[in-house]
């Protein structure tokens, strides 16, 4: 999903990698991917690659690099790494070695070394490190881009918005579907689905680490963000699409209304109190798209599992030509569905690994099943 919105931005020679896509353009263009991508969760500038033995042949690489053509010694830095089938020991150690040999660099240069802040840093290097490879990043995002800029109310777990926005896209959801999340706590779904109908784009309110490049023109970036801002205004005549959402909970309505407010949407979602096992449809056809409890945070216990089964029910009920997908972190909570699903895709909420499963509501399939408890059994999803 990440690379057809590179496509569409106009990368050049994208390629889906392990944990990533690649992709190529102008310097403009990461401002542009950085504004505009829902998706990722960072737009990382490749500016050195070595080959390694050891951690010394790595700071040797490091030392060689003109850092100072990209930011100033007045910048302060975090080193981030990562490592896959690594044989150095010590990650940590290598990431020291690795700022070390910048801030050599600066000195030897300019007499000077920069400061570090691990909290705050204005400039942030990442390096990532294969059997053999060392392939050094600036970031060009700073912050991680799945921090738009409008929560102002966070309950606990919220889903991450680029999460969001990716299950949308999973989903194949459009602006002139119905979309309903039933489940819709601090309104996430609901809103990143609001920015897509309305054409907003999710960096607009938020600053970026490319501004503390030396490359980052502020004329350049002003016309890109001018046009953004029109798009928006453009997308908002459109009209309200159908977006709706519910929950048990009346702080979780708040917040939603609260984040959908500061992202300028509350007016195009309808929010009500309601319990998913007894909402009904907002419209002969839609999409269903939401993130339902599970026991990392509830715990996984037989009223969890009631509730699943209750709520497959309803759907079976009142949701004929709708398709619904749910992100579940159980595996035990997907069989409690008791529905057989057409679609799962592994997906990750932070470090919890879930299941994106799709189910298609086609009528005449509410068959009448009992509700219950299902039984207790398999391992996290």
């Amino acid at each position: 999903m990440l690379a057809d919105e590179l496509i569409a931005l106009d990368a050049a020679s994208v390629r889906a990698t392990d944990g990533g896509v690649a992709f190529e353009g102008k310097k403009t263009l990461a401002c542009t991917v950085n504004l505009w991508s829902r998706i990722a969760s960072r737009v990382l500038w490749q500016v050195g690659f070595c080959r390694y033995r050891d951690q010394q042949d790595i700071f040797d690489a490091a030392l060689k690099m003109k850092w100072q053509r990209w930011f100033a010694v007045d910048d302060t830095i975090r080193v981030n790494v990562t490592a896959i089938r690594s044989p150095l020991t010590s990650i940590d150690f290598i990431t020291l070695k690795i700022k070390d040999a910048i801030c050599d660099r600066f000195r030897l240069d300019t007499g000077r070394r920069p400061s570090v802040d691990t909290a705050a840093p204005a400039v942030r290097i990442h390096a990532f490190l294969t059997t053999d490879t060392c392939t050094f990043y600036l970031d060009t995002s700073g912050e991680a881009l799945f921090k738009r800029g409008y929560r102002r109310d966070a309950l606990e777990a919220p889903l991450r918005e680029n999460l969001a926005a990716g299950m949308l896209a999973l989903a194949g959801w459009r602006r002139e579907q119905p979309l309903l999340d039933p489940f819709c706590g601090g309104g996430t779904i609901l809103i990143e689905a609001a920015l897509i109908a309305c054409d907003i784009a999710p960096g607009l309110q938020r600053g970026f680490g490319f501004e503390r490049l030396s490359w980052f023109d502020a004329n350049d970036w002003k016309l890109l963000r001018d046009a953004a801002l029109q798009r928006a205004d453009a997308g908002r005549k459109y009209g309200p699409p159908r977006l709706y959402g519910s929950d048990t909970s009346s702080d979780a309505l708040d917040a939603a209304r609260a984040n959908g407010a500061a992202a300028g949407v509350d007016a195009s979602i309808s929010l009500s109190l309601a319990d998913a096992r007894e909402v009904t449809a907002p419209a002969p056809q839609g999409t269903i798209v939401t993130n339902p409890p599970y026991g990392v945070r509830l715990g996984a216990d037989d009223d969890l599992r009631r509730l699943y089964a209750e709520f497959a029910d309803n759907l079976k009920r009142n949701f004929a030509g709708w398709n619904a997908w749910l992100l579940c972190g159980e595996q035990s909570l997907v069989k409690a569905i008791r529905l057989s699903p057409s679609r799962r895709t592994p997906l990750f909420n932070g470090a919890i690994e879930c299941r994106l499963v799709e189910y298609r509501m086609v009528a005449g399939s509410n068959r009448k099943e009992p509700v219950g408890v299902a039984p207790i059994g398999g391992k996290m999803a």
